[in-house]
C-alpha cells in the first residue's frame, strides 16, 4: 500500500473489553488474534492488560484497543472504570463449563450501565475441546438464555477468532 493510500484511509479507534469468569480463555483469544499464538499454560490476569491491533475494513483503518480484564469471581469484581467508554464487550464463557455463562450475563448488564451504547458479543470459547470429546454444544439453548446469538471460538485452533474481531470492527464503523 502506498503512502498516499494510507493517508486517505479513514481511521477509527474502538475500545473492546474482554469479560468473563476466570480461565474461560479471554487472554488466549486476545493472544490468538493479536499475535497468532496459543499457549497452554495458564496465568491469571490481574487488573487489565491492553493490547491493540489494526485491521482494515474496506478503505477504513480500525484500531481495536482490546482490554483483557481479569476474570470475575466472588471477591474479585471488575472495576466499573474498566467498562466505561467501551464500544464493544466480548462476554466469554467456557463451552465445556456452561455455568460460566451466568458471569457473562451479569457482566453484560454492568457494561450496559457503564457504556450503554456498547455492543455485546457472547462467545463460547474452547469449542475444540467439544470436538475432541465428540460433544454436541447447545448453542441454541445458550442463545435463548442470553437473548442474543452465540459465537463459537477456539483460541487454540483459531476457529472463529478472526471472524469475531472482524465482525466487531465492521459493525463498529457501521
Amino acid at each position: 500500500m502506498s503512502p498516499a493510500t494510507l493517508s486517505t484511509m479513514s481511521l477509527y479507534r474502538f475500545k473492546v473489553v474482554m469479560l468473563g469468569a476466570p480461565s474461560v480463555g479471554k487472554t488466549s483469544l486476545v493472544r490468538r488474534f493479536v499475535h497468532s499464538i496459543f499457549e497452554d499454560s495458564y496465568k491469571s490476569t490481574l487488573g487489565a492488560k491492553v493490547e491493540r491491533k489494526n485491521v482494515s475494513i474496506d478503505d477504513k483503518k480500525v484500531n481495536l484497543l482490546l482490554w483483557d480484564i481479569h476474570g470475575e469471581t466472588d471477591g474479585l469484581i471488575v472495576t466499573p472504570s474498566y467498562l466505561q467508554g467501551a464500544h464493544a464487550a466480548i462476554l466469554v464463557f467456557d463451552s465445556m463449563r456452561p455455568e460460566t455463562i451466568e458471569t457473562c450475563l451479569e457482566l453484560g448488564v454492568r457494561v450496559m450501565t457503564e457504556s450503554p451504547d456498547a455492543q455485546l458479543y457472547l462467545v463460547a470459547n474452547k469449542a475444540d475441546l467439544a470436538e475432541d470429546l465428540e460433544i454436541e454444544l447447545d448453542v441454541d439453548e445458550w442463545a435463548k438464555l442470553a437473548h442474543r446469538p452465540v459465537t463459537l471460538t477456539s483460541a487454540k485452533t483459531g476457529v472463529g477468532v478472526e471472524d469475531l474481531f472482524t465482525r466487531i470492527a465492521t459493525e463498529a464503523i457501521g
